[in-house]
């Protein structure tokens, strides 16, 4: 697998189009940190660890609106492995106004685009969700 990150996104998306409850991706920390980004920002419900040694998991609880429809809407990545999307901290571009997220990868760790506008620093652009 070249992207494992456009992986755990694709399983993400499909699990939604299929309307499961959950769904598992291999364990790293930066998709961990992704998943903590999601939750904290309302797009999934919940995440754990499962699994031991070298066969762990991240099991992802995907959130639905009342009447079932998805919370997420788009979820697409946007810097690949063939061609990197770097930003600076006065280019950080906003989702929609504002109403979604960008997920950066900067030398403080992962971080949403309002908080690396806040604290002044620009990275790699990983993805975008709304």
């Amino acid at each position: 697998m070249t992207d494992p990150i456009a992986d755990m996104l694709t399983r993400i998306r499909n699990a939604y189009a299929a309307k499961h409850q959950k769904v598992d991706v291999p364990n790293s920390s930066v998709k961990v940190e992704i998943a903590r980004i999601l939750k904290e920002e309302g797009f999934i419900s919940n995440y754990k660890i499962t699994g031991d040694g070298a066969r762990r998991n991240i099991r992802i609880y995907l959130r639905y609106g009342s009447k079932g429809e998805q919370i997420l809407s788009k979820l697409e990545r946007v810097s690949r492995p063939g061609c990197r999307v770097y930003v600076n901290s006065t280019a950080v571009p906003k989702v929609l106004g504002g109403m979604g997220i960008n997920i950066l990868s900067t030398s403080r760790g992962l971080m949403t685009d309002r908080r690396a506008r806040r604290e002044k620093v620009g990275g790699e652009l990983l993805c975008r969700v709304y």
